[in-house]
């Protein structure tokens, strides 16, 4: 079981103003507007790693396909099977 993670009045701000976003127009905006390139490569190779993860792709296959770390597809690979499930709501809602 993760440790619960301190209650952060920023990150919770940060979680406000994602919600309030009404297209992926007004997403992309905003999430170029927040972070830097390399910031919001990071974020959406861990999100596309965790996709291939979750339809049982191996790690040998994920590396080459997204040039990941073995640490990063790791690092996710152990949120998929003990954080807090938000990949799995994610992936649900996308189908």
């Amino acid at each position: 079981m993760p440790a619960k993670r301190k209650k952060d009045p920023n990150v919770d701000f940060l979680y406000e103003c994602i919600l309030q976003l009404r297209s992926k127009q007004e997403c992309e905006d905003f999430f170029t507007d927040l972070c830097t390139m390399k910031e919001l490569s990071a974020i959406a190779q861990r999100i596309v790693v965790a996709k291939m993860l979750s339809e049982g792709k191996v790690y040998k296959d994920i590396v080459e396909q997204t040039g990941a770390s073995t640490a990063t597809i790791s690092r996710v690979n152990r949120s998929l099977m003990f954080g807090e499930s938000g990949y799995d709501t994610i992936f649900e809602r996308l189908k």
